[in-house]
Formats: C-alpha cells, sequence, structure tokens
C-alpha cells in the first residue's frame, strides 16, 4: 500500500440551521479540520426525519473532496450504517474514486473500506413517487430532454442546480418553469493545500449533487428526483490494475441502483431517484432534442462554458464534449442551426481532426470526458457520410476515409436508438422518452 502523510478521514457531527437553510459538514485529516456548508432553500417548519436522514448520507459521500488531498488508507465514521448504505460509500470512495486513483499512481484507493457501526435497514421505505418531480438541469441537452419529457407527461417538474451560474440561468428562463436552488461551498483550505501541491484529481460529483438534490425534494415535500443520466455513463474508459476506471461513474447506473439502494435503508425513501434518460445512448437523446428549438439561443454542453464571462460563447470548440454534441446532433438538424447554436462548424475545422479520432476508437482510448460510445460516435458519422448537408465537409470526408470497413459494418447494424440495458425507470414514466 502507498504511504501518505495522512492516515484518516473522520467525520465529526454534521449540523443545520432550519431558520437559514444551512447545513454545515464538518471533516477531519488527520489534523486538519474542515467545514463546507449546503445553503438549502429554506421552507416553514422542522424538516422531516427524512432530510436528516439524507444530510448523513451526504456528509459521508461529499467527503472525497477531502479525501483527496492525502487518500488516507482509512476512512471511519461514527454514523451507523446499513449493509445497503455502508455498499454506498464503499463503493463511493473507491470506483467514484479509481480516475483519481489512476492518475495519481494510488492502486491502494481501489480497494479502501468506510469503517462504520453496523445497523438494520428501515423496514418500510415509503415511496415518493405520486408527488412532483425534481430535476436537476445542467444547461446540456440531456436534462432538457427530461425536463420537457416531464412537462409533456403532465407531471410538473419542479427543475433544479446547484451553484446555478449564468448558463443554467438561461435554462431556467427559457423553461418558463420555477426553479429551486441550493448552494454548497467547499472549505476555502482546500483550494489552499491544492495550490500548495496536494494531491488532486476527479471525484464522482454526480453522487454529491444528486444527494443534495434528494434532500432538497425532501425538504420541500416533492417527489423523486430524476436525473438526465444515459447508459453510455455505465462503460468504463480503460481498465486498470484489473479494476474499470469510469470517469462517468457516479452517473452511472452501479452508483444510481446503490444509491437508491441506500436511500431506502437509510431514509426510508423508495422510489426516490432514477435516471430518466438510462434507457437511452447519447445519439438517441440527441435525436430527442433536436424537437426543442426553444433552448436553441441557451442550450451548452462544454465544461469550459462554466468559466466563460462571454453570454454568446457557450461551446468552447476544442473539447471531446463539444465534438462529440456537435457529431451527436449533426444528424438530426439542419447544418445552419447547429452552426448558430455551437457559433461554429467544428466539422469544417480540419484542426479538430485527432480528437474525433479519439471519439471514433481510431486514437488513444476514450477521452476522460462526458461523452458517448466509440459506437454512437460511428454511427453518427455514417450519417453523416450519406447526408447530403455534411458529407462533403472536410472534417466528415477525412474521418469516413479513416474508419476501416468493420467499424461501418458494425455501425449499420447498431441499436444505439433502441432502448435497453439495466434500468430502474418507473413503468409510469417509460413511455415518456421512446420517440
Amino acid at each position: 500500500m502507498l504511504e501518505t502523510s495522512f492516515r484518516r478521514l473522520s467525520f465529526p457531527a454534521l449540523t443545520f440551521d432550519p431558520a437559514t437553510g444551512v447545513a454545515t459538514l464538518p471533516y477531519a485529516l488527520d489534523g486538519l479540520d474542515f467545514a463546507e456548508t449546503i445553503t438549502f432553500p429554506t421552507v416553514d417548519g422542522e424538516p422531516p426525519a427524512a432530510f436528516h436522514r439524507v444530510l448523513e448520507l451526504l456528509h459521508l459521500v461529499a467527503g472525497v473532496s477531502y479525501f483527496k488531498v492525502g487518500a488516507p488508507p482509512e476512512i471511519t465514521t461514527t454514523t451507523p450504517l446499513s449493509p445497503p448504505a455502508a455498499a454506498l460509500l464503499d463503493a463511493v470512495y473507491t470506483k467514484g474514486m479509481a480516475e483519481y486513483a489512476y492518475r495519481n499512481d494510488l492502486p491502494h484507493v481501489l480497494s479502501l473500506r468506510v469503517s462504520a457501526p453496523a445497523a438494520e435497514p428501515v423496514a418500510s421505505p415509503v415511496s415518493v413517487a405520486g408527488r412532483r418531480p425534481l430535476s436537476p438541469v445542467g444547461g446540456g441537452k440531456d436534462s432538457i430532454v427530461t425536463l420537457e419529457a416531464l412537462r409533456r407527461g403532465g407531471l410538473d417538474p419542479v427543475p433544479f442546480a446547484i451553484n446555478p451560474n449564468w448558463v443554467i440561468q438561461s435554462v431556467f428562463a427559457a423553461s418558463g418553469l420555477a426553479p429551486l436552488a441550493a448552494r454548497r461551498k467547499i472549505d476555502p483550505k482546500l483550494f489552499e493545500l491544492n495550490a500548495a501541491g496536494a494531491l488532486n484529481g476527479h471525484i464522482p460529483v454526480t453522487a454529491v449533487n444528486s444527494l443534495i438534490a434528494v434532500a432538497t425534494a425532501v425538504l420541500h415535500g416533492l417527489g423523486p428526483v430524476v436525473m438526465s443520466n444515459e447508459r453510455s455513463a455505465s462503460d468504463p474508459n480503460l481498465v486498470w490494475n484489473g479494476h474499470e476506471i469510469n470517469h462517468q461513474w457516479s452517473k452511472g447506473v452501479e452508483a444510481e441502483g446503490l444509491l437508491r439502494g441506500a436511500l431506502a435503508a437509510h431514509a426510508g425513501l423508495a422510489d426516490a431517484y432514477f435516471s430518466l434518460l438510462r434507457p437511452l445512448s447519447e445519439l438517441h437523446i440527441a435525436r430527442l432534442f433536436a424537437a426543442h428549438t426553444a433552448y436553441d439561443e441557451v442550450v451548452t454542453s462544454c465544461n469550459a462554458a462554466f468559466k466563460l464571462r462571454d453570454a454568446s460563447a457557450r461551446w468552447c470548440g476544442h473539447c471531446p464534449k463539444c465534438r462529440f454534441v456537435f457529431l451527436a446532433m449533426a444528424p438530426f438538424m439542419p447544418r445552419a442551426r447547429l452552426v448558430a447554436i455551437f457559433g461554429a462548424d467544428l466539422l469544417a475545422d480540419e484542426t479538430q481532426i485527432p480528437g474525433y479520432k479519439e471519439l471514433l476508437g481510431l486514437d488513444g482510448h476514450k477521452p476522460f470526458e462526458c461523452v458517448g460510445e466509440v459506437e454512437e460516435s460511428v454511427v453518427a458519422l455514417s450519417l453523416l457520410r450519406d447526408s447530403a448537408e455534411w458529407a462533403g465537409a472536410p472534417v466528415v470526408a477525412e474521418l469516413a476515409a479513416a474508419v476501416p470497413g468493420a467499424a461501418w459494418a458494425a455501425a449499420a447494424g447498431s441499436d444505439v436508438f433502441t432502448p435497453g440495458g439495466p434500468h430502474y425507470v418507473p413503468a409510469a414514466f417509460a413511455e415518456l422518452v421512446r420517440a
């Protein structure tokens, strides 16, 4: 086991102030103390008991931000955990931190276990499926498809975001729905340590954000948190030391099932969390998004957009997500519309070719980004190759010549537009995104 300068992450007692909506989540990394705060939209009266139980899970899961400072070999909590809750925590700190372990060469992270007193699961979890859904919005095509599917189904969704920036606020406004928002403030000491050279890397932030969303829904008497994670999120980027490394693990179906199990066993909440788009491919979702023109001026799936200040520059145009989303949308909308959305024609820019070769599996492994599978990229390219509007685009022409014949044959028989795979979508929601 790799030795580090830290031995243990532990969790002092959390606090919550109903008057301000502020939950304070403290952490101890040997002699270092941290405290982050989550500010929830307030309600009148005392929060339900289930809210406090969700906060307990959130406190433990959000500790990944402080764990990564030194990857201590011990993670210890005094919060009693049932087997499903313990399984979630073990997976979050191993599979959820696998990319971090890979990039920092810390194989011991992949076999960590959280030490906690044992508890029995809640005997009879209560379903919240019949209440108004809370629908997290990230600003991209996926959450827009989910939000509009829920609205079309007459379910009156409540949009939600954590620390919403101008991108998300613009999507809120375009939806015309009244949103809820929470605020997460990480302890500033973490950034100071990072600047001083502490270990750093990717964390399973979707697991953290999901629990903030569930806590908000419980606090406001709402129903399930309906996510927008697709089936390709479950597929790994590579295998290292016998373990799958998946940048999107906390968006995958395994994490979804573990979180559902922990919420039922620890907080007594059944059917409180699922992804509506889980049975769908990214390409299928892109086709569904093409029907929603009202969001053309506000949508962005580019992470760099959250760092930009120019509201007209919603896509950087140079990252794997920009490349993939452009490729995925291109078969389903007029070229002029897509170029207007992005502010550039990525398939006319030959400098994009090396990045597209990665997406197509022609060079390197799948990027550590939230992008679709190689098969989806090849299918999208095959549709463009046969399109009069796109076939002559320089990038399409060069990539089409580089793809081997076997890949085209596989694309011809692909099932990327056929819903499938493991999912937790309730039957009442299943037909909302079948088109």
